[in-house]
C-alpha cells in the first residue's frame, strides 16, 4: 500500500529511525513488528500501532512482522488471530512474516536453562500471594525468597521436571534472579515462567509451562531481527527488563525498544476485558457491532482504511499521553465520504404525498447526479410519479420560526423535480397525519416558479418505485467522555445508542447495493450496506456518521 493518500507528519520516532539509518546503527535496516494477543478484535488503539509500525518499516524499504503473542491460551482463539488477520489486510497492509510466540517455545526453553546455568534464573516455591508479599512496595525493597539460592543443579532439575509435567499448576515458577531492591519492581526477580495445564490452540498439550510476557516479547524481537520494538508507554518501566534478558542471553540481535502513548478516545473504553464484557453480556450485538470501537465494528459501520489511517496520521505519536475527541474521528470519516461517497435520496420516517393533477399514471425520469462536485461519477435514473414519500419532519402543520419546508398552504421543491403545493392534510381517527393531498406546477422542472420565490429543497422517493429498507441509526455507545471514570462502565452506556427503523424507503438505484457500499443519503448522513443482515430481500443501512458533528448539541 502506498501511504502518499494520506498526509505523512514527522514524529520523534520517525526522528529516531531516521538518526539510526544515518548513523549506520542496525546495519542500515529497518524492522518492526505488530504483535497483538489474540485474546479479542482489535481496536482503534491497535489500528494506531499498525499504522506506525507497517508505515514505518514502507517508508524506509523496511519489512514489519505480524506476530501473535500467543503464550496465555486460556483466553486466546483461532477465532480471534484470524479476526487480526483479516482486520490487518483491511487496513491495507501485508507482513513481511507472519509468526506466533509459539514457535518459539523451544528456543525460550533453551533460553531459560541458560540464565539457569549462568546464575542469572531460579526455581521458586512461593505462592503467586507470597511472591506479591516478597516483592515489597514502591517505597519499600523486597525480600528474596527462600529458594532464591537453590544450587544450580537442583533448579535444572526442577526446571526439567516442570516441563515434564511432574507437578501442579501454580506448585513451582521460574523467576529471573535480578535485584529484590530494585527501585523498578519489573526488575526485583520477575517470574519468567509458569505451570498451565491448558489446551494451546496451536501447540494443544505439548507444554504445560507457559513462558511470560516480558521474556518472551524481547526474545522472540531478537530472534525476527526486529531493529525498532515499538510499544506503548505502560511499557516504559519493563525497558530494563527487556533489555536485561538480552543482555544476559547475548542474543546477535537487541532490538531497540521505543515506547509512545496509547490511544485514548473518549466515548469508548480500550479494555479487552470491558469490550469482551460488552460482548458476552450482550450489550451489543457482537465484537462486530457498529457502537464498538474495534476495527471490524468500525468497519461495518461504514468506516473506510483510509479514514482511519488518516485519524492515526492526524492524532500524531507522542510521549505523552492525552484523550482524543470522538469528533476527530468523525470527522476523518466524514471528510472521506464527503469526497467519495455517492448521494443517494431516502426517506427514514416516510409521510405519504399524492400530487391530485399530476397523472395516475404518467412516470417520468430524472438524470440525478451521483455526486454533485464532481461530475466524473455520473448520474443514476430516479423515477418520479403521482405518489411519493417525503420525510415526516418535512411537513409542519404549525410550523416552528424559520421552517423552510412543507405547510398547509406552502410550496417546497422537489429535489431535482416539481414545486409542490400542500392542498389538504388527511388524519387517521386518531389525529395523526397520514396523507398530504398536493398539487404541482408542471411549469417548475428545472427552474424556478415565475412570480413567487420557493425558499425549500427536500429530497423524496416515487411510492411505486421505491424499495423498503431497515436502517439502524448507531450513535455513541456511552453517554460520558470518559466511561472507565465511572464506578461502574456500564452505568455510563447510552441508552440512545441504537434506534432501529423499519418501514423506510430508499431509491430504486439502490436495488443492487453491495455490502459495506458506503452512500451519503442526502439530508441525512452517511450510510453503509450492513454486511451481516443485509440480503437482496431485506436491505439493511449502518448510520455510518451524521452529515455534521452534532453530538455535544
Amino acid at each position: 500500500m502506498s501511504t502518499s493518500e494520506n498526509p505523512v507528519s514527522s514524529n520523534f520516532i520517525r526522528q529516531i529511525v531516521a538518526a539510526d539509518l544515518a548513523s549506520n546503527k542496525h546495519n542500515g535496516k529497518v524492522a518492526t513488528r505488530f504483535p497483538p494477543e489474540p485474546n479479542g478484535y482489535l481496536h482503534i488503539g491497535h489500528a494506531k500501532s499498525i499504522c506506525l509500525n507497517f508505515t514505518i518499516a514502507l517508508e524506509n524499504g523496511g519489512t514489519c512482522n505480524l506476530r501473535f503473542d500467543d503464550t496465555n491460551p486460556e483466553k486466546e482463539s483461532v477465532e480471534f488471530m484470524e479476526a487480526i488477520e483479516r482486520d490487518v489486510h483491511w487496513l491495507g497492509f501485508q507482513w513481511a512474516g507472519k509468526y506466533h510466540a509459539s514457535d518459539y517455545f523451544e528456543q525460550l526453553y533453551q533460553y531459560a536453562v541458560q540464565l539457569i546455568k549462568s546464575g542469572d534464573a531460579y526455581v521458586d516455591s512461593l505462592s503467586a500471594e507470597q511472591i506479591r508479599q516478597y516483592r515489597g512496595t514502591l517505597t519499600e525493597p523486597g525480600k528474596e525468597s527462600p529458594d532464591r539460592n537453590r544450587s544450580i543443579e537442583e533448579n535444572l532439575d526442577l526446571f526439567q521436571r516442570m516441563r515434564a509435567g511432574e507437578f501442579a499448576d501454580g506448585q513451582y515458577v521460574l523467576r529471573a534472579k535480578i535485584d529484590m531492591a530494585s527501585p523498578n519492581i519489573n526488575m526485583r526477580d520477575p517470574t519468567i515462567y509458569r505451570i498451565r495445564r491448558v489446551h494451546h490452540q496451536r501447540t494443544a498439550h505439548e507444554w504445560c509451562i507457559y513462558p511470560m510476557y516480558d521474556y518472551t516479547h524481547c526474545i522472540s524481537d531478537a530472534i525476527e531481527g526486529i531493529t525498532h520494538s515499538l510499544c506503548t508507554l505502560e511499557f516504559e518501566d519493563h525497558r530494563p527488563l527487556y533489555d536485561w534478558v538480552l543482555d544476559k542471553l547475548q542474543t546477535p540481535c537487541h532490538p531497540q525498544q521505543i515506547e509512545f502513548a496509547r490511544l485514548q478516545l473518549e466515548y469508548a473504553v480500550m479494555s479487552k476485558r470491558k469490550l469482551n464484557q460488552l460482548v458476552t453480556e450482550k450489550h451489543v450485538g457482537g465484537w462486530d457491532d457498529p457502537r464498538m470501537p474495534t476495527i471490524a465494528g468500525l468497519r461495518r459501520a461504514g468506516y473506510t482504511p483510509s479514514s482511519i489511517r488518516d485519524f492515526c496520521e492526524r492524532i500524531g505519536v507522542t510521549k505523552k499521553d492525552s484523550w482524543i475527541k470522538m469528533g476527530v474521528l468523525e470527522n476523518s470519516i466524514r471528510e472521506d465520504l464527503n469526497e467519495h461517497a455517492p448521494r443517494r435520496m431516502a426517506v427514514l420516517k416516510p409521510l405519504r404525498v399524492v400530487i391530485d393533477n399530476y397523472a395516475d399514471d404518467a412516470v417520468e425520469e430524472y438524470d440525478i447526479a451521483n455526486h454533485p462536485q464532481k461530475p466524473e461519477m455520473g448520474t443514476r435514473k430516479v423515477p418520479f410519479g403521482k405518489v411519493v414519500y417525503i420525510e415526516q419532519d418535512d411537513f409542519a402543520e404549525v410550523p416552528p420560526p424559520k421552517f423552510k419546508r412543507l405547510v398547509p398552504g406552502g410550496e417546497v421543491r422537489l429535489r431535482g423535480s416539481y414545486v409542490i403545493k400542500c392542498e389538504e392534510v388527511i388524519k387517521d381517527e386518531a389525529g395523526n397525519i397520514v396523507e398530504l393531498r398536493c398539487s404541482y406546477d408542471p411549469n417548475t422542472l428545472g427552474k424556478n416558479p415565475e412570480g413567487r420565490k420557493v425558499k425549500g429543497v427536500i429530497h423524496w422517493v416515487s411510492s411505486a418505485h421505491s424499495i423498503p429498507a431497515e436502517v439502524r441509526l448507531y450513535d455513541r455507545l456511552f453517554k460520558v467522555p470518559n466511561p472507565d471514570a465511572e464506578a461502574h462502565f456500564l452505568d455510563a452506556l447510552n441508552p440512545n445508542s441504537l434506534e432501529i427503523l423499519t418501514g423506510c424507503r430508499v431509491e430504486a438505484s439502490l436495488n443492487s447495493a453491495e455490502p459495506e457500499s458506503r452512500y451519503q443519503f442526502e439530508r441525512t448522513g452517511y450510510f453503509c450496506v450492513d454486511s451481516v443482515d443485509s440480503t437482496a430481500e431485506k436491505l439493511v443501512f449502518n448510520r455510518t456518521v451524521t452529515l455534521r458533528d452534532t453530538w455535544a448539541k
